[in-house]
């Protein structure tokens, strides 16, 4: 108890220092400015958001590695850090939209303190619910949490009318769609993974003709997932132009890849443990490039709404994009990275380890599903959530082993109904034999036999060890344990996802009203 208390006070002390020197900066540096007292406030509410962005929404990206053991947990969260930083200081772009999603029009709101104070109240209300879903082991979609809180503070402002309802319903639709292709195409990989390589009588020599091209395909994946969502504030590429590009660097891939994979198996053997060894560093890859594209995109959920203010409170006007000045880019990129060093592991032990046993494979298949997915709804102008998507193949996976496990079960069953089939009748035949015999040493001898059988019967009724031919044998080695997926937390999980624009609009509507009526209303 008293270690855990040093432990959450030693946190606390982390993230109180950094908005601490947070808030200083953007005193001395905007000394001059009206309503600094304000910004300050705004910028540490910023910090506040990256902190939680980064204990939340980051685990997702490396919870599959860390719970297949690919990565350690510190390894992980230091090439999330680094990456997440790295993406939202290279590719987060100069400027981002003012609203989140287009959830409002912002022409509709001519009062500057109005705007104001509808910002605030969205960042402040999306952090809390973050903050809550955090402490109770919840992955939710950061995305999402911003945008309830835009929903409900701009109701409270101008009325249900300011909404667009029509782009709220695309948000509502990807809560059912993100995880169910997310789930879907993760499930694919791992089945064609264990068709194609583990259930092959010689998995090496399979593992390396099929491994080459399924890097080749996840190169050509995270390629046009880059492209289109990680870098597409540094280089514009429409998808055609990214399909293409993709895959001459996927066939470059392929060819580079597969003497590289060849030389490296060779002191592999058939088991399990050492295929899933091919799969690990691309798994490292894709935490990292995963991990790039998300601080390229969700750092805007930060430092958005503190861009939007503090243009606001520059120019006294309202804009539909926001330009970001470097240091509140830094607040973002740095906050992402402590919270996620500092609450984060709690949600990559969830995420990683404590819904379904993820192996390599299964973790890479995961990966692959979050790329592909955002390659979807990019082509289809869907709204998709990371979170839901990495989540829902979580699950994906571990509903398909627990599929395999149940074919193979059933295949148990089928070789112990031959066995009782067999048994019954050789009894059948040994008796019949017994009635013609008048030697008694041999009726003797094949009731001996007739009563061993008998108990071999019994023993597989009951479930017993019982002996099987070779061939029967090894089939039966490839049965794994039951892989179960535990329905509790996804209960959990989906209850949170279904709450968080709701909670969020509802904190955020509540925190108007109070800014509204405060000292802080500009």
């Amino acid at each position: 108890m008293v270690i855990n208390s040093f432990v959450d006070f030693y946190k606390i002390s982390i993230g109180v220092f950094f908005l601490s020197i947070v808030a200083l900066y953007t005193y001395f540096d905007n000394s001059g400015m009206p309503q600094v007292t304000l910004l300050v406030f705004v910028t540490m509410i910023g910090g506040y958001m990256a902190m939680n962005i980064g204990a939340n929404d980051v685990a997702n990206n490396v919870g599959p590695a860390v719970g297949s053991k690919a990565l350690t947990l510190v390894g992980a969260i230091i090439i999330a850090a680094i990456f997440e930083s790295s993406g939202a200081l290279m590719a987060g772009g100069d400027v981002v939209s003012t609203i989140k999603k287009g959830i409002i029009d912002p022409k509709l709101i001519t009062d500057t303190s109005v705007f104001v104070s509808i910002m605030l109240a969205a960042l402040l209300g999306g952090s809390i619910w973050l903050n809550i879903a955090t402490a109770l082991g919840a992955p939710v979609s950061t995305t999402h949490s911003i945008v309830g809180g835009v929903m409900g503070a701009g109701i409270a402002a101008m009325g249900w009318d300011i909404v667009n309802w029509s782009t709220m319903a695309k948000i509502a639709a990807s809560w059912i769609i993100s995880p169910v292709l997310g789930g879907l195409i993760a499930a694919f990989f791992l089945y064609i993974i264990k068709n194609r390589i583990f259930h092959k009588e010689n998995t090496l020599e399979a593992a390396q003709r099929i491994v080459p091209f399924l890097i080749a395909f996840m190169s050509f994946a995270f390629f046009t997932y880059l492209a289109i969502k990680g870098v597409k504030k540094i280089i514009k590429m429409d998808l055609t132009t990214a399909l293409f590009a993709a895959t001459l660097f996927s066939i470059a891939t392929y060819l580079i890849t597969k003497p590289l994979i060849l030389k490296a198996s060779k002191t592999f053997s058939n088991e399990r443990t050492d295929i899933n060894k091919l799969f690990t560093l691309p798994l490292i890859f894709a935490a990292a490039l995963l991990s790039f594209a998300h601080g390229a995109n969700d750092v805007a959920n930060a430092i958005g709404p503190v861009s939007a203010i503090y243009e606001a409170l520059q120019t006294g006007s309202i804009s539909e994009k926001a330009t970001i000045p470097l240091w509140v880019m830094l607040v973002g990129a740095l906050g992402i990275a402590i919270g996620l060093a500092t609450y984060g592991p709690k949600l990559i032990k969830t995420v990683g380890s404590e819904i379904t046993d993820l192996d390599q494979a299964s973790a890479w298949s995961i990966a692959m599903s979050s790329a592909i997915v955002v390659i979807i709804a990019s082509w289809q102008g869907l709204p998709v959530s990371s979170t839901h998507i990495a989540i829902g193949g979580v699950f994906g996976v571990g509903y398909l082993r627990y599929y395999l496990y149940q074919k193979y079960e059933n295949e148990i069953e089928g070789v112990k109904a031959h066995h009782l089939k067999s048994i019954n009748k050789k009894i059948t035949k040994w008796s019949r034999k017994r009635e013609g015999l008048d030697d008694e040493f041999e009726i003797t001898q094949i009731q001996d036999r007739i009563a061993g059988k008998e108990q071999e019967l019994v023993q597989i009724k009951k479930g017993s060890e019982i002996e099987f031919t070779k061939k029967e044998t090894k089939k039966l080695a490839k049965i794994e344990k039951r892989q179960y997926v535990r329905h509790e937390l996804l209960i959990k999980i989906i209850a949170a996802w279904l709450v968080t624009v709701p909670v969020s609009a509802l904190i955020g509507a509540m925190l108007y009203f109070v800014f509204s009526l405060s000292a802080l209303h500009f």
